[in-house]
């Protein structure tokens, strides 16, 4: 009997096992950990931002540059604050809406929504896609 109460109370939902992985990416960021960002992400993962300067354009990043100028950073310099907005999940798809606010070197510096599909592969979420938005106004 007290073993299986351990393990319930060790047990996490498909929606917190979600949710650890997009905090480890940020907790990744803010510490400047390189490991731990690249074991969020899928093999094929996908990083665009969506830019609205001068017209609507989607930039695509590689997830190897995002790791490597994320992990020279100074441990504190990046740190993204999350909300948990919407967590969708049906069997091995993931969908998360998190609004946020990016503070770099301690100073305000943009703020948007990332919206995240994630994939359970092996028992395991990875970020298979994250597009996001980024503005300096309407930030409240």
């Amino acid at each position: 009997m007290v073993i299986s109460a351990a393990f319930a109370a060790h047990a996490q939902s498909a929606e917190d096992s979600v949710k650890t992985v997009i905090t480890n990416l940020f907790t990744a960021m803010k510490t400047s950990d390189a490991v731990l960002l690249k074991s969020v992400f899928a093999d094929t993962a996908v990083l665009q931002t969506i830019e609205t300067r001068g017209g609507t354009k989607v930039k695509t990043d590689a997830v190897a540059g995002f790791v490597e100028s994320i992990s020279k950073l100074p441990a504190g310099a990046a740190d993204e604050q999350i909300v948990f907005d919407v967590v969708k999940i049906d069997g091995a798809l993931a969908s998360v809406w998190t609004p946020y606010k990016f503070y770099f070197n301690g100073k305000f510096s943009h703020c948007g929504v990332n919206s995240f599909q994630l994939v359970r592969f092996n028992n395991q979420w990875k970020i298979q896609y994250l597009i996001d938005t980024r503005r300096r106004e309407n930030c409240d």
